[in-house]
C-alpha cells in the first residue's frame, strides 16, 4: 500500500462541520493494529528512537525557541499581527477539539458549555487566545508558558472577561506540573511540539498530566516538502505572515513519527485531521490532507 492509499485510508473525515463540529469522525476501524503494523519499521527512524529516554522531568525547553516568542510576545492580540495565522486558524482547532472532546467525555457538542466539569491544560498557550475560549466553553483552564511576557500578557487581557478571569495562568513547563504530580482531563499542546527540544521527553510529560483515559489533543506541521514551501518559505518569506526564522524545517515531525512517540509514552492516537487554507475566502477548514498542518486526538492508557 502506498503511503499516500494509506494516509488516506487511515486518517479519512468525513462529514466534517464548520459549524457544530459535531459530525466529525476518523476511520478508526482497527486504528492502533493498523498503526502498529504500517509504522513499526519507522520506529528506530528518528535519531533518538534509540537513545535512552529522559525522565519525564527532563525539561524539553529550548531557549532560542523561548527568546522567539519573547520578542513578539507583546503582539499576542493583535488580529493582524505576527500571531495572525493562529487568529484566523482559531476556530477550527477549536471545532476539532470541541468535536473530538465532546465525543469522548460524552458531552453535548450543542450545549453553550460542553466542557463543563472538566479540568483542561493549555501547554504553551501564549497570550491565551486558546485558554480563553475553552474557559467560555466552560473547560476548568490552566494555561502555562516558560515565557513570562507571555503569561503577563495573557493575564491582563483574561481579566476583561469575567469568565476568562478564571484560567489559572502560570509561567512554568509541563516537566515542573509533572513534579507536582498534576492531573487533567485533557492536555492539548497546539503548535507547540515543534519548538521543543525533546519531542519524546515532551510528550512523556504531556502524558504523565493527562489522567488515566484522558485525552490529549496535539497539532503541528509535517516535515515534508510541501510544509517547507508553504509554512516557511510563503508564510515566512513571501507573504511575512510569521517573522523569518519562526519554524525551522528539521524540527517538524510527520504524523507517523508523531503516532509513534505518543504511542511510547502511552497515549494512542485516534483520529487525525488536516488543516487546508483558502486564500480566496482567508479561512482555515479541516481536511484528511494532512501533508502541512495537522492535529491529532489521542487517548492515554490505563495506568
Amino acid at each position: 500500500m502506498s503511503r499516500t492509499m494509506f494516509t488516506r485510508s487511515l486518517y479519512q473525515l468525513q462529514n466534517l462541520s464548520r459549524s457544530n463540529g459535531l459530525s466529525l469522525h476518523s476511520s478508526s476501524t482497527n486504528f492502533k493494529h493498523a498503526v502498529l503494523a504500517a509504522f513499526q519499521p519507522l520506529l528506530h527512524s528518528r535519531p533518538y528512537a534509540n537513545n535512552p529516554q529522559p525522565a519525564a522531568s527532563a525539561s524539553s525547553v529550548d531557549q532560542a525557541e523561548l527568546a522567539k516568542f519573547a520578542a513578539i510576545a507583546e503582539s499576542w492580540w493583535d488580529a493582524e499581527g505576527p500571531f495572525k495565522p493562529l487568529h484566523v486558524m482559531n476556530p477550527t482547532r477549536l471545532t476539532f477539539i470541541r468535536s473530538t472532546l465532546c465525543r469522548h467525555f460524552g458531552k453535548d457538542p450543542f450545549s453553550a458549555r460542553p466542557f463543563e466539569g472538566l479540568k483542561f491544560i493549555d501547554v504553551g498557550c501564549g497570550g491565551g487566545i486558546l485558554s480563553e475560549p475553552l474557559a467560555r466553553m466552560g473547560a476548568s483552564v490552566t494555561g502555562i508558558d516558560a515565557v513570562e511576557k507571555n503569561i503577563k500578557i495573557a493575564q491582563v487581557h483574561a481579566d476583561l472577561d469575567p469568565v476568562a478571569s478564571s484560567i489559572e495562568y502560570r509561567c512554568t513547563t509541563a516537566e515542573n506540573l509533572v513534579e507536582e504530580q498534576m492531573k487533567f482531563d485533557a492536555v492539548i499542546a497546539l503548535e507547540v511540539i515543534e519548538h521543543v527540544a525533546n519531542p519524546d521527553g515532551f510528550c512523556k510529560s504531556l502524558s504523565a498530566l493527562t489522567k488515566p483515559h484522558g485525552a490529549t489533543i496535539i497539532s503541528t506541521i509535517n516535515r515534508s516538502m510541501r510544509a517547507y514551501a508553504t509554512a516557511i518559505v510563503a508564510a515566512e518569506y513571501i507573504l511575512h505572515w510569521l517573522p523569518k526564522g519562526t519554524h525551522q524545517w528539521s524540527s517538524f515531525l510527520t504524523p507517523e513519527e508523531l503516532v509513534l512517540t505518543l504511542q511510547r509514552a502511552s497515549i494512542s492516537v485516534e483520529e487525525m485531521a488536516g488543516f487546508a487554507y483558502d486564500p480566496l475566502t482567508g479561512q482555515w477548514s479541516l481536511t484528511d490532507d494532512i501533508s502541512v498542518n495537522f492535529i491529532a486526538f489521542g487517548i492515554k492508557n490505563s495506568e
